[in-house]
């Protein structure tokens, strides 16, 4: 009769259901294990793909292109003329007057706008910084130069400094400078051409940049001004010695931003010139900058190759300039970054 009993199952070993269920669910997690690194590991490249892939095409590939124009004799109206020129167009710079010119003008214009642009910046974000009756509205009032659009600003300023019936000399009439009798011609000579242009660019850009250094503004603790008021510091002392050291790196990315479109300067000289079309910036070039000189040069006289290694010219001098600018800015905000 016992050799007819069933023997029992070894307590250790579970039943075949469960055994096929805990297999399922050991499946189940080493797929969900899979997503999870190919989320870690893999969507992140996927994600900024996008933007390499438009680089690529419309970024790369024309930077590298124009390097390759700017070694070649490439003329619209002449194409029978040697395929490679070599460095010729780019010796040819060094003789160029009307490319000197243009490199001083850009300059010129440069520094009377970036320089007053930022200060000016940094003095409305301390302004903002403020307790101030509608403190919205004078931060949102302050953009509103940034979202006019370009066009539209600069051809009123165009009428804002015409010599005859500009707002500019009626102003500056009543301060005793100029007048009715003597008025300034703002296109009639570098300097005030110069200073024409950069107000143009000031007003425009002034806004924007407040509003950076403003937002890098709101990160430092109140505890700070306090212990300085506290020690005996002003206003212009805590601006200086606090504000503009602990706010660098936004500093920094302001001056590379202005020096990278102070050299590129194109829209403002272009459309304060009458004859806009001739490019030329003014009857003796004046205020013509580089950017103005190179359309001219590939689209008006149709030598692409030269007004290609003119471009690449003026990427060497914004890397420059830019790298000048930083170890200024580093050095003078005590080199902390």
């Amino acid at each position: 009769m016992s050799s007819t009993r069933a023997a029992p199952a070894p307590p250790d070993q579970p039943p075949a259901r469960k055994r096929g269920r805990t297999g399922a669910g050991d499946r189940r997690m080493t797929w969900r294990d899979r997503l999870y690194r190919f989320d870690m590991r893999y969507m992140p490249y996927l994600m900024i793909a996008p933007f390499f892939l438009l680089f690529l095409v419309f970024g790369l590939f024309p930077l590298l292109f124009n390097a390759v124009v700017s070694l070649r004799n490439y003329r619209l109206d002449d194409p029978t003329l040697p395929y490679w020129a070599g460095m010729e167009n780019f010796s040819r710079l060094i003789a160029d007057e009307d490319f000197w010119n243009a490199l001083a003008n850009t300059f010129g214009i440069f520094l009377l706008s970036t320089v007053p642009q930022l200060l000016l910046a940094l003095l409305v974000a301390s302004l903002l910084n403020r307790k101030l009756r509608a403190q919205t509205w004078w931060r949102v009032g302050v953009l509103l130069p940034y979202v006019t659009p370009i066009v539209a600003s600069t051809m009123v300023f165009s009428v804002f400094f015409s010599r005859d019936f500009g707002m500019a000399n009626w102003v500056l009439g009543l301060l005793g400078i100029g007048g009715a009798d003597d008025p300034i011609d703002w296109r009639a000579g570098k300097l005030q051409a110069w200073i024409a242009i950069a107000t143009m660019v000031n007003w425009k850009w002034i806004g924007y940049n407040a509003l950076l250094y403003l937002a890098a503004m709101q990160s430092i603790p109140r505890d700070v001004y306090e212990a300085a008021a506290i020690d005996g510091a002003g206003q212009w002392k805590q601006l200086w010695r606090i504000t503009v050291p602990m706010i660098q790196p936004v500093v920094l990315f302001t001056v590379i931003l202005s020096t990278i479109g102070g050299l590129q300067l194109f829209t403002e000289p272009m459309l304060f010139d009458p004859n806009a079309q001739a490019a030329t910036g003014g009857p003796d070039g004046e205020w013509q900058t580089i950017a103005q000189l190179i359309y001219k040069v590939g689209w008006k006289d149709l030598n692409l190759g030269y007004a290609a290694a003119m471009s690449w010219a003026l990427f060497l001098i914004i890397l420059i300039v830019a790298g000048l600018n930083y170890l200024l800015t580093n050095r003078l905000s005590g080199g902390r970054r």
